[in-house]
């Protein structure tokens, strides 16, 4: 796990930046001490920005050859197509929390981190609700649509046998090094606070983790889609 960290936080700062002296405080630390050194150096000089002030960040960090890059649909959106009855896919995009606000109670400033609030169509984000990410045996995109990426159903996995949202295969690693940015960036915060947090995320004696089912499921993604160009140029652009 903590190479898997190591390997998300080498691409999440600005590449002028020596990363050796970065992060050097993590030397000959044990696994736990590992983990909280990483959190106080990516928490430092933290900017909290306010959920309704993330949208023209999404310019510099989710826009690319004039359109939105959205992992959730194929669909053509430029930065004025936010918000709309959201009645069928690619009618706009909206801000998509990775992590479920409810798993965290709206707490500030999880609710507006700006690297697992991304902008996705608002159809499919609406779809995929407050469920766990994982797998499943369903093969039909989301509201049947072509346009549509991810599918929703029964988890096929170990661990877990509910509704799970399942991404597209391209984006899997996307979101698996996203929440383990998070579960370290907020390794003091509580991410099980509905039923749903639960099956991804533990919480004893104040600290953050992860459970068993989403360890596996995140690490696989993490190995079958690999850091992309995509990726890294959004990290830097979200540092």
């Amino acid at each position: 796990m903590i190479v898997c960290l190591l390997s998300v936080f080498s691409y999440a700062i600005d590449p002028a930046i020596n990363l050796q002296s970065y992060y050097s405080g993590i030397q000959n630390k044990s696994n736990d001490n590992i983990v909280t050194t990483l959190q106080s150096i990516i928490s430092a000089n933290y900017n909290s920005i306010s959920y309704s002030g993330l949208e023209p960040y999404y310019e510099q960090t989710d826009f690319k050859d004039g359109k939105i890059l959205d992992m959730y649909s194929t669909c053509s959106f430029t930065m004025s197509d936010a918000n709309c009855s959201q009645k069928n896919v690619c009618d706009c995009w909206n801000k998509e929390h990775s992590i479920p606000q409810s798993w965290f109670n709206e707490a500030s400033p999880m609710k507006s981190d700006l690297f697992h609030v991304y902008p996705t169509d608002a159809r499919v984000n609406n779809f995929r609700s407050n469920y766990p990410y994982g797998e499943t045996n369903v093969t039909s995109n989301v509201d049947n649509s072509p346009s549509a990426l991810g599918h929703l159903g029964a988890s096929n996995r170990s661990g877990y046998s509910g509704t799970v949202y399942e991404p597209d295969a391209k984006y899997k690693g996307d979101f698996a090094r996203t929440y383990l940015y998070m579960v370290t960036r907020y390794a003091d915060k509580n991410f099980t606070q509905s039923a749903q947090g639960k099956v991804m995320f533990e919480y004893e004696n104040g600290r953050a983790g992860l459970t068993d089912y989403s360890i596996d499921l995140l690490l696989k993604w993490h190995r079958e889609d690999p850091v992309s160009e995509k990726e890294v140029e959004r990290n830097n652009a979200v540092y």
